[in-house]
């Protein structure tokens, strides 16, 4: 029995690894958000991990309002970087290992092929900047998995997909950006993705590092706005637009692509098309 932390574990991601616990009853999950467990405070994360006998932490919790951010910068790096840096002291000193969830925006965007992980980073945002900061304390771990993902969404919460759904019912057509190219990530792919970290870690086949996770294949904001319509059999029209005419306090990377082949080498992890994941999870919204 391994007794593990998630931090964050109301949000999307924490959403859907409290759904898959129940596969794994071998692990002990202690699900916690800021109610149960504030991270910004030592002693609070001393005291449970000792009192809990905690092996592993998956952190999930961060500070995601990106063009908030800018005018909140220490707030937004309370959370991203400096708990983190709380976390990963803790970690250490038990010799635990700490899952750390990070971002594509801790790149610039200017590449044209898929980020690897080795491609340095050059934030363009106070979100960026302050994952980056958590990414480079969560690192300190000997026991450390940093995640980089992107376009997150899933049935819970607020998120891209369930606006357009709600945009598609409210209206006849919204305009969404067609020059900013990514990968949408399902969080019920990204959860599955660290559960299978742990139970290599189990099997003591733990590799620690940086790697990328998102779905496989390349669009658009349109072009996942327009398959949202689609699938979900809305009439909105999708209107093409470019970001300087959707203006925003904080920039995003145009082109945010990620390479994931060393977490499927690595790990042997099986990602699905993004078009399939929005399939399974618009089934899931219902």
């Amino acid at each position: 029995m391994s007794n593990l932390l998630i931090t964050g574990a109301n949000g999307q991601l924490g959403s859907e690894l409290r759904k898959l616990s129940a596969g794994y009853p071998h692990h002990r999950f202690f699900f916690t958000d800021v109610a149960e467990l504030d991270i910004t405070r030592p002693a609070a994360i001393n005291d449970f991990l000792d009192g809990n006998g905690i092996r592993t932490v998956i952190n999930c919790a961060a500070y995601t309002a990106v063009d908030k951010a800018e005018e909140a910068e220490q707030s937004a790096a309370l959370i991203n970087a400096e708990a983190v840096a709380h976390l990963a002291l803790a970690c250490n000193r038990r010799q635990a290992a700490l899952i750390h969830i990070s971002t594509d925006y801790v790149y610039d965007g200017r590449a044209c092929i898929p980020y690897r992980e080795e491609h340095p980073a050059a934030p363009l945002s106070a979100y960026g900047r302050t994952k980056l900061a958590g990414e480079r304390a969560a690192s300190s771990v000997a026991k450390h998995v940093i995640l980089r993902t992107s376009w997150l969404y899933s049935a819970f919460g607020n998120n891209f997909v369930k606006t357009m759904l709600r945009l598609g019912r409210e209206r006849e057509s919204v305009n969404v950006v067609f020059d900013q190219t990514g990968t949408p990530t399902y969080a019920a792919d990204l959860a599955r993705c660290i559960m299978t970290v742990v139970e290599k870690d189990r099997e003591n086949q733990f590799v620690p590092g940086v790697f990328h996770f998102s779905g496989e294949g390349v669009c658009s904001w349109y072009d996942f706005a327009h398959a949202v319509m689609r699938l979900a059999g809305l009439k909105c029209t999708v209107r093409p637009v470019e970001t300087k005419d959707y203006p925003a306090l904080a920039a995003r990377p145009q082109y945010s692509v990620l390479n994931k082949a060393r977490i499927k080498a690595t790990y042997g992890v099986a990602i699905p098309h993004w078009s399939e994941s929005l399939e399974q999870c618009l089934r899931e919204i219902g």
